[in-house]
Formats: structure tokens, C-alpha cells, sequence
């Protein structure tokens, strides 16, 4: 991604040697990216009606469009999953000449339910969001994270980040919803995703929504699936370690960009509060954890933990899960949108390091001041030394 001139953000996402998928929201950067890792490649864009006309009716010549080249030589496919069929040809070209394809877009939706079987892991898939605080490095500004996101285009022209954020979602609900018939019926889904803005960060009651929305429960769980595959949104599930307690089963529901869940909210042009400011750095710091988990490729599960007592802990990573063998072991993460650090926030990771079916490897807290502490093996970092950890390794 361009700052001033022709310097570049560098993405944390390397280019792997084998054929890959690269999904990821509208806007992100997927295209840019390609262009830099793969720029000698060939490339089709099914954006172009033309191409995707001719694909549509014979898909076949995807064989002489990709006629003349040599094997080992890549392939840039984009937008993949307004075709779906494509997928077939892809296959028997990877098999019969060794070309190796990058197949590009915003949604697995179409490809899943069309019977695709994304390339029966002939292809990795990847994803790619906005940028990490981690990639942006020096040019990272949390109170414009907070308020506007990380998509590339928004941090590129602060100025124009309500215009910018809400014309996003316009084209989302035009490319991806009304020109793939993902819904029967617009208003509902329209008032679903204003609800489901102002509910980032926060534990899913679908019943409750339903009844605020005005559809059936079943509706809600639909919409929900409409998120989180084309990519606008991940669930974070409960942890239920089993202890004696009773466990909170339902999940949390995190827009993939702040920004991106104050748009849907409808509040561009409303000044936010610290509550907002709180899930949106919850959000960040979940984002950060996705991508690290993915660019280290140790898929370590993350959740989060609560019991009906309120005891919560805003992030769990299970480093190794409990058995009749060892106890599990974790990473506690406490997350406060907060200019000094109080310790009664210590207390819900403490109750939870005091368990003896599980071991609590480190306990960090995560703040928005500036001095690190620690207090009886317990971290405080400030946002931006925690995000240089993380991505050392440090954290998990």
C-alpha cells in the first residue's frame, strides 16, 4: 500500500510456492498485494464483464487463455467465486500442465454452496484483512484506529473516513448481497446490520435480536452466516474448560474492522463514546491475534471465557489442550480501553491461574497508557508494546 509517493506498507503475508486461495473483505488490499508478490504473472480478473462473459459460457478456455504458459509459471484469478464452475478447469490444469494459481475474492460463500470443493487441498487458502498495527508500524495512530479502522483506503485519506466507511458498505450490500441473492428480503437485514454494529464486540442473543430486527430466529442465524462468509465478521466462541462452574456457551460477535461495525451502526457522523472506543480496541486486539495466528501458522484456538457470576476474561489462547494426560495450559488476555491501569481488572485472570485443571502460562492485561508494569507474574503492556510482542512471539 502507497504513503506519500512510492513508499509501500509491506503485508505480513507471505506468498506461498503452492497454488493458493486469497480471501478477504472488500478493500483490503488483496489485489495490491498481488501485484507485488506475483507481478509477472498472468493475470484475469472476472470484474472484466467481457472475460467473465466468456468464462461463463465455456469455461474451458480458461485452457487456451492459459495456452502459452510454461509450468510452474502463476496464474492471478480474481474474483473466483463469481464462477464457480472455474474451479473444474483450475483442477485439471493443475494437474495435467503444473501451473500454479493465486484464485482471489471476497466471499467462499458462492464456491461452498455451488458445490466447489476449493481444489480438494491442491490450494491453501489464506485471508487478508486490513492492515495490523504491526505492518503500519510508525505510521499507527490508535485513536484513529479506534474510530475509523484499518481498511487501507480509510487510513490512507482520514479526512474522507465517513464517506469513505459508508459508501463501503453501500458496495458490500450491492456486490455482495443484492447481486448474489444472499436475501429474500432487504429491510430486515438492513436493520439486522445496524444492531449488529452497535453489538460489536459483544455476546450473540439471537433471540433478542430477532425481536429487535422483526424476523424469526432462524433469519438472524442466516444473517449471521451472510457476515461471517464474506468475511465482514468472526465469531469468537465461548471456553468451557469444564471447571464447576457454569459456563457462558454463546459466542461473541467481532466486526472484522471497527470502522467497518461503525458504519453498519449508522454512527459515521455521531461522536462515539469510551464504551464504543472499548470494543472497538477489543476488535484491534482480536484482529492482531487472527493475523498472527495465521502469518505463524500456529492456529492456536482463541476464545473467551465467562461464567454467569460475570467473571470474564476477554481473550483465551489454548496453547495445549487439557487431557486425561496433562492439564491444558493458556494465555490469559485482559484488554481495557483505559489511560492508567487499575488492579481489581487483574482479578478475573487471577480466580482463573488459581484453578488446578488448567494451567494459566502468562496473564497479560492490555491498556491504552504508556508504562509497562508487572505485578506478582502478571504483564500490563500498553497497546503498541503488546502488538510488538505478539508479532516476536512473545505472547503465545
Amino acid at each position: 500500500m502507497k504513503f506519500n509517493g512510492n513508499k509501500f506498507i509491506p503485508r505480513l503475508l507471505a506468498c506461498p510456492d503452492h497454488s493458493f486461495f486469497l480471501f478477504g473483505p472488500r478493500g483490503t488490499g488483496k489485489t495490491t498485494w498481488l501485484n507485488q508478490v506475483l507481478g509477472d504473472s498472468l493475470r484475469l480478473d472476472l470484474l472484466d464483464s467481457s472475460l467473465h462473459l466468456e468464462l461463463m459460457k465455456d469455461p474451458h478456455r480458461l485452457e487456451a487463455l492459459t495456452g502459452h504458459l510454461k509450468t510452474g509459471q502463476w496464474v492471478v484469478l480474481d474474483e473466483i467465486q463469481k464462477n464457480p464452475a472455474l474451479l473444474d478447469e483450475v483442477h485439471r490444469i493443475l494437474e495435467s500442465r503444473g501451473l500454479r494459481f493465486a484464485l482471489c475474492g471476497s466471499s467462499a460463500r458462492k464456491l461452498r454452496r455451488g458445490g466447489a470443493n476449493l481444489l480438494a487441498g491442491r490450494a491453501l487458502t489464506l485471508t487478508m484483512e486490513g492492515f495490523t498495527a504491526h505492518e503500519l508500524r510508525d505510521r499507527f495512530d490508535l485513536s484513529q484506529a479506534l474510530n475509523w479502522g484499518l481498511l487501507p483506503i480509510v487510513y490512507r485519506n482520514p479526512d474522507l473516513a465517513p464517506d469513505i466507511l459508508s459508501a463501503y458498505v453501500d458496495t458490500y450490500l450491492k456486490e455482495e448481497i443484492r447481486a448474489e441473492g444472499l436475501i429474500r428480503h432487504e429491510p430486515p437485514f438492513l436493520r439486522f446490520m445496524s444492531i449488529a454494529g452497535q453489538m460489536n464486540a459483544q455476546m450473540v442473543n439471537s433471540q433478542g435480536l430477532a425481536r429487535d430486527a422483526g424476523v424469526a430466529r432462524s433469519t438472524i442465524d442466516g444473517y449471521f452466516s451472510i457476515l461471517v462468509d464474506t468475511l465482514l465478521g468472526h465469531f469468537l466462541p465461548a471456553w468451557r474448560p469444564g471447571f464447576k462452574v457454569r459456563e457462558t456457551a454463546r459466542p461473541k460477535f467481532f466486526w472484522f474492522d471497527p470502522g467497518v461495525a461503525r458504519a453498519a451502526a449508522g454512527w459515521l457522523r455521531d461522536p462515539i463514546d469510551r464504551t464504543w472506543q472499548g470494543a472497538a480496541l477489543e476488535t484491534l486486539v482480536f484482529h492482531e491475534l487472527r493475523v498472527f495466528n495465521q502469518v505463524s501458522r500456529k492456529h492456536r484456538p482463541i476464545y473467551f471465557y465467562r461464567t454467569p457470576a460475570g467473571v470474564e476474561v476477554d481473550f483465551i489462547i489454548e496453547t495445549a489442550i487439557h487431557s486425561s494426560h496433562s492439564s491444558g495450559r493458556v494465555v490469559a488476555l485482559e484488554v481495557k480501553r483505559s489511560d492508567s491501569w487499575r488492579r481489581e481488572w487483574e482479578s478475573p485472570m487471577r480466580s482463573l491461574a488459581a484453578q488446578n485443571k488448567i494451567k494459566v502460562e502468562k496473564m497479560i492485561a492490555v491498556y491504552t497508557g504508556q508504562r509497562v508494569y508487572r505485578f506478582d507474574g502478571l504483564d500490563v503492556l500498553p497497546v503498541e508494546k503488546f502488538i510488538t510482542a505478539l508479532h516476536k512471539g512473545e505472547i503465545f
